[in-house]
């Protein structure tokens, strides 16, 4: 006779729902576990929320690194630095305006050819700045060296009884002013140049001049006259 199962027997648990007990548990596991880590970490930023201003977690600033503005740079250039082609231009202006001179001369009279020659000395010399070291071809005794926009003005136009000696070169009647350059230096905001300076007059005389010059280029980008020292050429 087979046994007879009983009341206790009959509630014992089939393999099945062992394993479906034994994932439910697994369950609460984790899930204390996870409920643990997010205590922890309200904890933590808590903490750090106390450290920290609390417009920074509103505004994102935590959330993203900052990205610095740039402004695009103010570039300025300064370039005193002569050139050749400025000397070149400087001396060429020096022969035109000799010419203007004296072709006002002839034209105008002396008023004009003052008037223009005052024009010339203020653009092409750097008297308003101070001396300039300007020795004429044909000076001597104590008005050899012209250091004053006066001095220079008697140079080219005479007419002037602090000057008496003073016939104006520019009032000859010039028709030609060709410049030979034999040295030119160049550093930096300063030229130097010697050589030769050549006129024809209206006969078609030539003369001839030893020529030192002295250029500045100023920072408004003009080029000026410092150095002038002219001679007639030595004959043995």
């Amino acid at each position: 006779m087979a046994p007879t199962m009983g009341a206790s027997d009959s509630k014992a648990s089939s393999p099945t729902q062992e394993a479906e007990s034994n994932a439910v548990a697994s369950k609460n596991h984790h899930a204390r576990i996870l409920h643990i880590d997010i205590v922890k970490m309200t904890r933590n930023k808590s903490s750090i929320r106390s450290v920290i201003p609390s417009g920074a977690w509103g505004l994102g600033l935590l959330s993203q690194p900052a990205t610095p503005v740039i402004a695009a740079p103010t570039v300025q250039v300064f370039d005193i630095n002569i050139t050749e082609s400025l000397v070149l231009a400087a001396q060429d202006g020096w022969c035109k305006a000799l010419l203007q001179i004296s072709s006002d001369y002839a034209s105008g009279g002396i008023t004009k050819a003052k008037a223009t020659a005052a024009k010339v000395i203020d653009q092409a010399y750097a008297f308003e700045f101070g001396p300039v070291a300007f020795k004429p071809t044909l000076t001597t005794g104590k008005h050899t060296f012209r250091t004053t926009r006066a001095g220079a003005l008697a140079n080219f136009v005479g007419n002037d009884p602090s000057f008496p000696l003073d016939t104006g070169f520019a009032l000859t009647p010039w028709r030609t002013c060709k410049v030979v350059n034999q040295v030119i230096q160049l550093s930096g905001a300063l030229a130097i140049t010697m050589g030769n300076v050549v006129f024809s007059d209206a006969s078609g005389e030539l003369t001839s001049v030893d020529k030192t010059w002295g250029f500045m280029k100023e920072p408004d980008g003009s080029v000026r006259i410092i150095l002038h020292h002219s001679s007639l050429p030595f004959k043995p």
